[in-house]
């Protein structure tokens, strides 16, 4: 998606002189072109990430609309009173750009991890706090949020050619998007996790079981009136992001269920454990920590078969039984890549 930054960044400082970029010392490759363009409204910073929210919250202070550019988790927990006290509380329009939510900094190590950025940035009132699935979707939310007067933190993925079927690209803040209807499972997955959730969803497809899956993509403001819709219609619903289970869009399903009395049952397809000890590609890691597609599909049959569809009855999903055997011997859900 940091192409898709970049080529929105150069949109709009073409139009708006209010548009400076700031990075700490990274995103080599990427922001040259706004550098070369824009060479007066660049600024890097070094490795400082509290003094580069603090150098825009002063710049959006006298009038200018600042992007700051780190990875996520420098971008948004080093500095986080910086941005607590400055732009969140000043209520200063500056853009926090995190690159690489959850394990796709891989090989980089915890350090690099960002686990918890969603859920210490979304308990800040007034920050909005969004997660493109998909570089399009991207664009999108940029363009759409630029005049806004509210600060806001854009979690974005590594991944600059995937595209989510159905998405197109559209984004509006506090709002899902539905890119994948099936009266069986429901699925919630935040940003670029759609992608396993609709991997996760081919794999149960294997077994008859038809899935929706919903993009979540604006965590703050959040689409409540949606979820509330969407998650009235199944018994249960599976959260799937690149965080820890806790804080982000699994407590954000958890707290809409609880407070609007849904008959919603979640189960959180998030990372639990420390990410300390075994390391290796994204891949390895989402399926150690039971957020890749496998991992994510064994968690929805698992609670298809405890709370089945209100058009299916639990036999459905029995195993060897009958009409349904040939479905209840099916292959392992998972494949190689997940590794």
């Amino acid at each position: 998606m940091r192409k898709a930054l970049i080529g929105a960044l150069l949109e709009l400082a073409e139009r708006d002189p209010r548009t400076v970029f700031l990075t700490a010392d990274l995103g080599y490759l990427f922001v040259e072109p706004f550098a070369q363009r824009f060479p007066d409204r660049f600024f890097n910073v070094g490795v400082a990430e509290q003094n580069m929210v603090g150098v825009a919250t002063g710049l959006a202070e006298a009038g200018f609309i600042p992007y700051v550019y780190s990875i996520a988790t420098f971008a948004a927990l080093r500095p986080y009173e910086f941005i607590r006290n400055g732009p969140v509380l000043q209520r200063l329009p500056v853009r926090i750009i995190g690159v690489g939510g959850g394990f796709e900094y891989d090989h980089a190590g915890p350090t690099h991890y960002a686990l918890e950025d969603v859920g210490a940035l979304r308990m800040l009132p007034g920050l909005k706090v969004v997660a493109p699935a998909d570089a399009a979707q991207c664009r999108s939310a940029v363009l759409a949020l630029h005049d806004d007067a509210a600060p806001a933190y854009f979690r974005l993925g590594k991944d600059d050619v995937y595209r989510v079927p159905g998405l197109d690209g559209r984004f509006e803040p506090g709002r899902l998007h539905v890119v994948r209807e099936g009266g069986d499972a429901l699925f919630l997955a935040l940003g670029p996790a759609v992608r396993s959730a609709l991997a996760a969803a081919d794999q149960l497809a294997e077994r008859g079981v038809a899935s929706t899956v919903a993009a979540i993509s604006s965590v703050s403001p959040a689409p409540e009136a949606d979820l509330i819709s969407l998650m009235s219609r199944f018994p249960f619903a599976v959260t799937v992001e690149g965080h820890y289970a806790t804080g982000g869009l699994g407590s954000l399903a958890c707290e809409v269920a609880a407070e609007n009395g849904l008959a919603c049952r979640i189960t959180r397809c998030g990372v639990t454990d420390s990410p300390t000890g075994a390391q290796g590609r994204q891949e390895f890691m989402n399926h150690l920590h039971g957020i890749s597609p496998a991992r994510i599909a064994e968690a929805a049959w698992k609670r298809l078969r405890e709370a089945p569809s209100p058009r299916r009855s639990a036999g459905d999903w029995a195993p060897a039984r009958g009409a349904h055997r040939s479905k209840a011997v099916a292959p392992p859900l998972g494949n190689s890549e997940d590794t």
